[in-house]
């Protein structure tokens, strides 16, 4: 098991992620997944002596990582729950949020968590082991119904309704409880060339829906959106195509739904303005080195 802040998760995009909170030295700040705490690090370096950073992760494992720092808070909490605990410290306004939604390197790389196809494991996928629905009771209680709209919502699997059925038919004869127990019911309705693609967008449908990801993403845009001051930045590194059209719409419209109003001259009414017209992306050395970088995408947006 991974335990050290080093190898806890690379800090992706790490300094244009960070360059692009565009920092006052004296402000108030909010790194909504704290992990390894490299980007939390990066942002403290910037601070001054009356600054204050609040770091959020529900993970007890990234509690190993917490900084020993009086301009330092870390929330053990789902980042959902941004507003609720800004009041609660008594925070009426941010400078600005950065977000790394990628899943650590230490969930995939810790085999006792499920999150990974790359070990037999049980089939758990909670970022928060305290609480929660586990995905081998999603998989074994779930009607099939229910289990096709995930593969095919979180997932973007075609064949979602094929994966549903046989999990349906193979659950009945014995309980699914373990990353193995899933391939091998599932691995014969993947293409040969595309079977490790099919089985990651899986998993990937499988942890949205045990960790609510999608409704959390959207709870905090909207907490950051009232939280942060005029001139406040909100920097967002997304890695699948869901959370980034949730991100864009918030970025550009003001909501995470993305409609677009306009004033009577026909100018979108819209309490952000885009930092970076085009998405971000890691360098090809950063790739190399991590990679798990390779399908990041950085948005980053200015409260006007």
């Amino acid at each position: 098991m991974i335990t050290t802040a080093e190898t806890y998760h690379v800090p992706v995009l790490l300094h244009e992620s960070i360059d692009g909170l565009a920092i006052k030295s004296g402000g108030i700040y909010v790194d909504v997944t704290f992990g390894g705490g490299g980007h939390s690090k990066e942002i403290l370096r910037r601070l001054d002596e009356k600054a204050h950073l609040y770091s959020f992760d529900q993970d007890p494992d990234a509690e190993k990582n917490i900084v020993n720092d009086d301009r330092f808070t870390f929330v053990r909490s789902n980042f959902r729950y941004l507003k609720n605990w800004m009041r609660y410290y008594g925070v009426d306004h941010i400078d600005g949020l950065l977000a790394d939604l990628g899943v650590s390197s230490h969930h995939f790389d810790d085999e006792t968590r499920g999150f990974s196809f790359r070990f037999d494991a049980p089939l758990d996928m909670r970022m928060n082991k305290r609480a929660g629905t586990t995905a081998a009771e999603i998989l074994n209680t779930y009607d099939e119904e229910q289990l096709a709209d995930i593969f095919y919502i979180y997932g973007e699997l075609k064949n979602a309704r094929k994966i549903a059925s046989i999990i349906a038919k193979t659950r009945n004869e014995k309980k699914i409880e373990t990353t193995g127990d899933l391939m091998s019911a599932t691995e014969k309705l993947f293409q040969r060339e595309r079977e490790k693609k099919e089985m990651a967008k899986m998993f990937q449908a499988l942890r949205i829906e045990v960790n609510h990801e999608m409704d959390a993403l959207k709870e905090m845009l909207n907490g950051a959106k009232d939280l942060l001051g005029e001139g406040g930045r909100l920097s967002v590194i997304t890695y699948h195509s869901l959370e980034d059209r949730i991100v864009k719409n918030m970025m550009k419209a003001g909501n995470v739904e993305g409609k677009i109003k306009q004033d009577f001259f026909g100018r979108i009414e819209t309490p952000f303005r885009l930092i970076n017209n085009k998405v971000i992306v890691p360098s090809n050395e950063e790739q190399q080195q991590n990679p798990r970088s390779r399908s990041a995408k950085l948005r980053i947006a200015e409260k006007i």
